[in-house]
């Protein structure tokens, strides 16, 4: 998919915000980690999907009840839905010096009921000039996302007939409405009411 940037400038896709805060500790401590077992750009930022895609699991597949929007939070807590495993993703790429931001898609049930909008990452490596989108939302079963800078690997790849849709828009800072979500919500079933069903 061709993505459009919201920002012309390449650096803004590398800055740090109150919700992707790559220069908090743990941010830092969890990206040198990281690095030290990988040594190159392209294997960090795998070993950064796989990290978040794996060790932190989707709140909605754990019962965990607590809602995390920081990207320090959720390597904290070890907790969150897609648009708080994107802000983590896209952190740990952004302490490395990998350009990364944030893309969503509107998605529904089987019958076309119950939209929702759903988080992922786009990042693209120093010296390249292409985006690649990824989906750190945490694999089960009928949902196989793999890190693929080639071939798009997604959670949950878009029904058009169903009035499903990939927006094109590469967000530097999480989209308003998702974040609003995040933040006025006390609790993860507070929050399934408070998710945007488009944007």
């Amino acid at each position: 998919m061709q993505l459009i940037q919201q920002s012309l400038d390449i650096h803004a896709y590398l800055a740090s915000s109150e919700a992707i805060d790559h220069w908090h500790p743990v941010v830092q401590e969890t990206a040198d980690t990281l690095w030290s077992s990988s040594g190159d750009a392209y294997s960090y930022a795998e070993a950064a999907f796989e990290f978040v895609r794996d060790t932190i699991p989707h709140s909605a597949d754990s019962g965990d009840p607590r809602v995390a929007w920081r990207a320090s939070d959720v390597l904290t807590t070890r907790n969150g839905i897609c648009y708080a495993k994107s802000h983590a993703l896209v952190a740990l790429l952004r302490a490395q010096g990998i350009p990364a931001g944030l893309c969503y898609q509107r998605l529904t049930d089987d019958d076309g009921t119950n939209p929702v909008v759903h988080g992922l990452v786009a990042v693209r490596l120093p010296g390249g000039t292409r985006w690649s989108r990824l989906d750190p939302r945490g694999n089960k079963p009928g949902v196989d996302a793999r890190f693929d800078l080639d071939q798009e690997r997604l959670a949950f790849p878009v029904r058009p007939e169903l009035g499903e849709v990939d927006y094109p828009e590469l967000h530097a800072t999480p989209h308003p409405a998702a974040l609003k979500a995040l933040q006025e919500s006390a609790d993860r079933p507070r929050l399934w009411r408070n998710l945007p069903t488009a944007l």
